[in-house]
């Protein structure tokens, strides 16, 4: 059986963008078969007889990227069992790089290696009367009051010595720095403590500036009160993404205007790499949506392309 490429979009709910709308062979694709492939921003996925994904990846420009993988050897074991290929357009690389996180955990793809785990996060965490964080799992601290997000326990650690050193803090009271006591510690002779340690600083002073350091590393846990839109348009197709607690729900567009929004949402680690820089950064637009909600807890969103438009 000979593999097909579909050019129909493969997620879409309501009618697909008038643009993908042809099929053409594999075999020899022909001038009417290229064109069907869009060379804009989106997701492709390689699917088997059965119609299950092996392999599901993205790309700023999908028919250069498909033809890509076509003319690899190396991965003629995943052409042989390929029986098909679809794709949905996105409005750019970042909402790209949202979905194709998001499929690949959904769909476990056998070709595919990276993304199919969700990644651990982890925060520090203050015992009472302590002045020494400990790194916890995200998760699994719900009950706790937690500071910071970060991708592993190594991170967790390095980012809190940075934000001490920062501050001034001392790195021997913090458990950071083992020093003989009634002496300084080599921070402060370095000029990077203020001397709580030898008692320049009092301990409540110092105290007060510890539990500042640490809230100021909860901004990037989520610093909204709820779920934000990161618009997108490529000229073509306008989309905003929606995001909530570091996770991707789903993508508003003309064709989907309104996205019904989970009940629980669980911290993706994945997302937060892809979004929190470029946020931070100011080189992503985040804007406002309209949210809805009933007596049952539910939730939905929508936003006014039109008015944006204007």
């Amino acid at each position: 059986m000979r593999a097909r490429i579909s050019s129909v979009g493969f997620l879409a709910p309501q009618a697909a963008p008038p643009d993908i709308a042809s099929t053409t062979d594999l075999d020899g694709i022909d001038a009417a078969g290229v064109k069907a492939l869009p060379d804009g921003a989106g997701i492709y996925r390689f699917l088997d007889a059965a119609g299950y994904p092996l392999y599901i990846g993205k790309s700023v420009n999908i028919r250069s990227r498909v033809q890509a993988h076509l003319r690899t050897p190396q991965e003629r074991a995943m052409l042989s069992r390929t029986r098909r290929i679809d794709f949905q357009r996105m409005a750019g690389e970042t909402g790209a790089l949202l979905l194709e996180s998001q499929l690949i955990k959904q769909w476990q793809p056998r070709y595919n290696v990276l993304l199919k785990s969700t990644a651990p996060a982890y925060a520090l965490y203050l015992p009472k009367g302590s002045l020494q964080p400990q790194v916890v799992d995200y998760d699994e601290a719900a009950q706790y009051s937690v500071y910071g997000l970060f991708a592993s326990r190594k991170t967790a650690e390095a980012g809190w010595r940075a934000q001490a050193r920062r501050h001034g803090l001392c790195p021997s009271l913090l458990g950071i720095e083992n020093t003989t006591h009634g002496r300084a510690c080599f921070a402060h002779q370095l000029g990077y403590c203020r001397g709580a340690c030898i008692g320049l600083e009092t301990p409540l002073a110092h105290t007060r500036r510890v539990h500042k350091a640490l809230r100021l590393l909860s901004q990037y846990i989520w610093p909204y009160d709820g779920p934000i839109g990161i618009l997108e348009n490529d000229g073509e197709l306008q989309q905003v993404h929606v995001i909530e607690r570091w996770a991707y729900l789903g993508s508003l567009s003309e064709y989907q205007p309104v996205l019904r929004l989970p009940r629980s949402i669980q911290l993706d680690m994945d997302t937060f790499k892809i979004l929190a820089a470029r946020l931070a950064a100011g080189l992503l637009t985040p804007v406002g949506l309209e949210v809805t909600g009933n007596a049952r807890g539910s939730r939905s969103c929508t936003f006014r392309f039109h008015e944006e438009a204007a």
